[in-house]
């Protein structure tokens, strides 16, 4: 594998690491503050989220790194403006993904955390396209990423609006 390309996968890989370790250390659904909670019927059970969340964030991992990879290689100036987008877009994601969690266990706060799954959903999305632009196959890898945060965005503004 060219250096290249590992340096894209090892980039990618450890942010999403990151991210995932970020998030399981801020939340707790167990905590007494979340059981407090009113949440709908449709609430998936708590051992539900890290098995999504373990299979979101490998294919996060293994459609952004490549496709990073694949930005890097071309030679045009057009292409590295793509590929620092991308790999920009990648970090602001995955900033916002760590970040709902602190933000609904740690601070709190379920108005902030339905707005920011929100603008979670809209920059899944926006990843999602961009990865679909180029490589079609990997951007509907990644599409469950954005369906599950719509999903998320969906269950928070449930949460608040029952708990406020």
């Amino acid at each position: 594998m060219p250096r290249h390309r590992r340096a894209a996968l090892l980039a990618t890989s450890t942010m999403v690491a990151a991210t995932a370790v970020a998030g399981s250390l801020a939340s707790d659904p167990r905590s007494s503050y979340y059981a407090s909670l009113r949440k709908p019927s449709w609430t998936p059970p708590g051992s539900a989220f890290p098995l999504v969340w373990s299979a979101l964030y490998t294919t996060i991992a293994a459609t952004t790194g490549p496709t990073l990879a694949e930005l890097r290689e071309a030679d045009t100036k057009t292409q590295d403006w793509e590929a620092a987008g991308y790999l920009c877009a990648t970090t602001v994601n995955l900033a916002l993904n760590a970040g709902w969690t602190w933000v609904f266990f740690r601070a709190r706060n379920p108005g902030l955390s339905a707005a920011w799954a929100a603008t979670l959903t809209l920059s899944s999305v926006g990843l999602v396209q961009r990865t679909f632009q180029v490589k079609m196959a990997r951007g509907v890898a990644l599409a469950p990423y954005a369906g599950w945060t719509a999903f998320a965005t969906a269950l928070s503004t449930a949460i608040w609006r029952m708990n406020r």
